[in-house]
Formats: structure tokens, C-alpha cells, sequence
């Protein structure tokens, strides 16, 4: 590993040799120094889009008292941390889109005269266009990177927010909501996928729950302003997170491990020792990862009938049934209309209580993230459906029972099924909601990675899609049976976890992937 030795010796190189051309072997360290000689004038060798070189200038410009006296600085300013909460704002961005319709819905109903059903075509419209970006976002990723995915992701939403904000008829609605659910659908795989590649085997777990973590104040974000905000200015809002993550995307580095896939073997290195620290020992890792990426080409493809190997089959069906089990729990369509369902429950203040249902959402979720990585995967994920179940079954029975007793029982009544709705999210956050995108981006094989993530997210999108298009109407048909549906779902994603689900809990991702074979 010589980049310490670079950047210890650049401005001696420079000094010595300043007009002398590079040769042969030495042209990879020339041009390496070379970065280092132009920073001065801004000039930078590769595009910021793929490499974030910002931080390559920055580092190699000094001397060995810089390198020495501020590790630390450079740790904390560059940390993987930063990474992390810049391409959260994607996810910040999909829990905003989810949460939107919930406060909103009377109020566009009304606006622009809308019947229930046109309503739940406008909130299932994310998911349609969510399945398109699925489709998209695992190919195009491999070619132009996860920063550059996660740049095109953004201009969909600000539109699709823009045309929301904007709309006077169904047409600019829709369209709209198609767009922001097209970005969303590429964020939804692409984040988890950047946080794993980037993630220590020790933090991956942690970090990766930030993602779902995000999501949720996202929604409860949507939530709280839908209080107190019009609709169309709600709408204008959800266009800051897109907005902010654009220009954030220049401040990180591409993923280390897609830049080895891709045989970009310098930048995959400058890249991972800015993640890791610039005083951090990186070459076990470094190794391992190319031993990794060694076997295929950076445009290798597999053929379908090579999906009949245990190898390949079998994560990819994990992460399919993961994704689309969390899904048919019935989540979404409890968050996407908790307010109709806590004023069919006879709670008064049923906006308010569903801005209560999003706090404890991302107070759950934050100290789930503290766990992931002690209690493992496979317990967090059985505890949760396990909970999930047992809430979905508690809902259902207040809601038969509102139909069979007299009107004095039905505030005891509201109280039971309120605690069930709290119960289930707060389970929900235990383990369903951010392990199946942790798992998802852990155990597929780095040559499937952009097809069977696509595939997976896909699924779930879909699954998400028929969820929302049918919660409304389920509800007017039994709410009762609505929710033992649910609980049905729920109680089927402990037997799959049981039989199928791994645990990844302090293994490396070359690690995990090997198990498979």
C-alpha cells in the first residue's frame, strides 16, 4: 500500500523531477502525484462525480508534519459517518414521499374533488414508478457509479414535488407522484447498497440502520408539518432533501469496492483510505476485496441458467422474501392512511396521534440501530415479526368488537386499538423495517449485485404497490379482517427467517457471499 508514502513524498518527487515526463512503469505514480501538483490551480484528473477527488487534493497537497499532526482532523471531517448521513437525505427523501399522503388526503380530496378511489390511484402511483426505478437503478449503477445513481435519483423528485405543488387536476397529480416514486425507487436500492460497500464489518449493521432510520423521520417529518402546512407548500418541502443531497454528493467518495469492480484499482484505494482514515493500516482489506472482484471482469454478466446454482439462487431468493414479507405485514398501508384508521377507531385528534406513531417510529428505529450489530439479524428480525403479529391480531379484535358491543365500550375500545397501531410500528422498527435492505445488500454476490438488487427492490415495490392500492378498500370492506391478513403475513415471515435467513453479523461481505458456494 504506498499511498502514505505518496503523500509523504509528493513535494520532494515535484521538487527533483518537476519537468521530466512519466515512463513506463512510473506513469501510475506520476500521474498519481500529479493530482497533488494541480491542486493548487484546481485542476483535478478525475470527475468529481466518480471520486470526490475535493478530498484528494486536500490530503496529498501536504507535507509529513500535516500528515502528522492531523490525522484526527481529517478522520472526523472526512468520516465515514459524513458518507453515510449525506446519502441518507435519499432516504430522508423516500420516507417524506411516504408519509405525504396521510395528512394531505382531505384536504386534496377536497381541493380537487377527488373520489377515494382516484385518491389511492395518487398514493399507489409512487409505487408504480418506484418499480421502474428498481428496474433501472441496479444496471445503470454498475456503469456510472453509486453517486452518479444517486445524482439522477434526485432530479425525478424535485420535479415530481413540483408538479404536486403545482397540479389544479388529476393529470399533474399523477404525473407527479410518478416522478418522485422513479427517484425513490432508485434511492431505495442504492443507498443501502453504497452504506454496505463502504461499511467496516464491525459498523455495518449500524450504519446501515441510519437508512431506515432516516426514512423514518422522513415520515414523521411529513407527518408534523402536514399539521400546520397546506398541501401544495407540504409539497414544496419535499424538494429540500433532493435539493441538499445533490451538491453533498461532490464531499464523499465513490463506493471503494464498485471502483475495484470497475478495475479502477487506484481511486478504489484512495477511496477506501479516506473512509478508513489516513493513518489506518487498509491493506488486508484491500486484498480481500480484489480477491473478491478478481474472478469477474467489470462488465461481467451471468447467464440465467447460471442462476440454478446454490450460489446465486439462493441469496437472491433470501432477499426477494425478505423484501416482499416486509411488505405484505401490511406496513405501508397502515402508515399511508393511520389517520382514517384512528378516526374509524373513534380517536379524536387522529392527525396528531399519527404524528405520534411516526416519533415513536424513529425512536424505535434509533435504538434499534445500537443492536443490530450485538443482539444479530436473525433474533432482531423473529422478535419483530413475532411482535407484529400478536399487534395485528390485538387491532383486529378491537375492531370486531366495535361492531358486536354497545357505543359506551368503543372509547376503551379506540384506547386497545391505538396501543395495537403503536405496538406494530414500534415492531415494525425492531427488526422489519431496516434488516431486510441490510440483508439484501449483504449477501448478494458482487456479480448478481446490480440484477438480483434489482430484482429484490423490484418485488418489494411491487409488493409495496398492492399493499397501498388495496388498504383503503380492505379497510372499507373489514377492518377487522383487514389487519388479520396482516397478522397472517406477519406470523409467515417468522417461519421464512427460521428456515432460510442467515445470520451476517460480523462477517465481511467477501465472507458472506463465500458461504453461499
Amino acid at each position: 500500500m504506498s499511498f502514505p508514502e505518496d503523500s509523504a513524498s509528493c513535494e520532494e518527487g515535484l521538487i527533483r523531477k518537476p519537468l521530466l515526463p512519466p515512463k513506463g512503469k512510473d506513469m501510475a505514480r506520476t500521474s498519481f502525484r500529479d493530482d497533488s501538483a494541480s491542486s493548487e490551480e484546481g485542476l483535478i484528473r478525475k470527475p468529481l462525480l466518480h471520486t470526490g477527488s475535493w478530498y484528494r487534493m486536500g490530503s496529498r497537497q501536504s507535507s509529513n508534519s500535516m500528515m502528522e499532526s492531523s490525522p484526527q482532523i481529517l478522520r472526523e471531517s472526512i468520516s465515514i459517518y459524513l458518507c453515510v448521513l449525506i446519502v441518507a437525505l435519499g432516504s430522508i427523501q423516500f420516507g417524506f414521499t411516504l408519509g405525504y399522503t396521510n395528512p394531505t388526503q382531505s384536504d386534496i380530496m377536497d381541493d380537487l374533488v377527488l373520489s377515494i378511489s382516484e385518491f389511492s390511484i395518487f398514493g399507489s402511483l409512487a409505487n408504480v414508478g418506484a418499480m421502474v426505478g428498481a428496474i433501472a437503478s441496479g444496471q445503470i449503477s454498475e456503469y456510472i457509479g453509486r453517486k452518479g445513481m444517486l445524482m439522477i435519483a434526485s432530479i425525478p423528485n424535485i420535479s415530481g414535488w413540483l408538479a404536486i405543488s403545482f397540479a389544479r387536476d388529476t393529470s399533474f397529480l399523477y404525473m407527479g407522484r410518478l416522478m418522485e416514486g422513479f427517484g425513490v425507487g432508485i434511492i431505495s436500492y442504492v443507498v443501502p447498497v453504497y452504506i454496505a460497500e463502504i461499511s467496516p464489518q464491525n459498523m455495518r449493521g449500524v450504519l446501515g440502520s441510519i437508512n431506515n432510520l432516516c426514512l423514518t423521520v422522513g415520515t414523521m417529518l411529513a407527518y408534523l408539518l402536514g399539521l400546520f402546512t397546506p398541501w401544495r407548500v407540504l409539497a414544496i418541502l419535499g424538494m429540500l432533501p433532493c435539493t441538499i443531497l445533490i451538491p453533498g454528493l461532490f464531499f464523499i467518495p465513490e463506493s471503494p469496492r464498485w471502483l475495484a469492480k470497475m478495475g479502477n484499482f487506484e481511486d478504489f484505494e484512495t477511496s477506501l483510505q479516506v473512509l478508513r482514515g489516513f493513518d489506518t493500516d487498509i491493506s488486508l482489506e484491500v486484498n480481500e476485496i480484489k480477491r473478491s472482484v478478481g474472478s469477474s471482469s467489470k462488465k461481467a454478466t451471468i447467464r440465467f441458467s447460471e442462476l440454478k446454482r446454490k450460489r446465486y439462487y439462493y441469496p437472491l431468493l433470501i432477499g426477494i422474501g425478505l423484501l416482499t414479507l416486509q411488505q405484505l405485514s401490511g406496513i405501508n398501508g397502515v402508515l399511508f392512511y393511520s389517520s382514517n384508521i384512528f378516526k374509524s377507531a373513534g380517536v379524536s385528534s387522529s392527525k396528531a396521534a399519527t404524528f405520534g406513531l411516526g416519533a415513536i417510529q424513529v425512536i424505535v428505529t434509533a435504538i434499534v440501530a445500537s443492536l443490530v450489530d450485538r443482539a444479530g439479524r436473525r433474533v432482531l428480525l423473529i422478535m419483530s415479526s413475532s411482535l407484529m403479529t400478536v399487534s395485528s391480531f390485538l387491532v383486529a379484535i378491537a375492531f370486531y368488537l366495535k361492531d358486536l358491543t354497545p357505543e359506551s365500550w368503543h372509547p376503551a375500545l379506540g384506547i386497545l386499538s391505538l396501543v395495537g397501531l403503536v405496538v406494530l410500528v414500534m415492531a415494525f422498527g425492531l427488526g422489519l423495517g431496516s434488516i431486510p435492505w441490510i440483508i439484501m445488500s449483504e449477501i448478494l454476490p458482487v456479480n448478481i449485485k446490480s440484477l438480483g438488487g434489482s430484482v429484490a427492490t423490484l418485488a418489494n415495490w411491487l409488493t409495496s404497490w398492492i399493499v397501498t392500492m388495496t388498504a383503503n378498500l380492505l379497510l372499507t370492506w373489514s377492518k377487522g379482517g383487514t389487519f388479520i391478513v396482516y397478522a397472517v403475513m406477519s406470523a409467515s415471515t417468522i417461519v421464512f427467517v427460521r428456515l432460510w435467513v442467515p445470520e451476517t453479523k460480523g462477517r465481511t461481505l467477501e465472507e458472506i457471499q463465500r458461504s453461499f458456494r
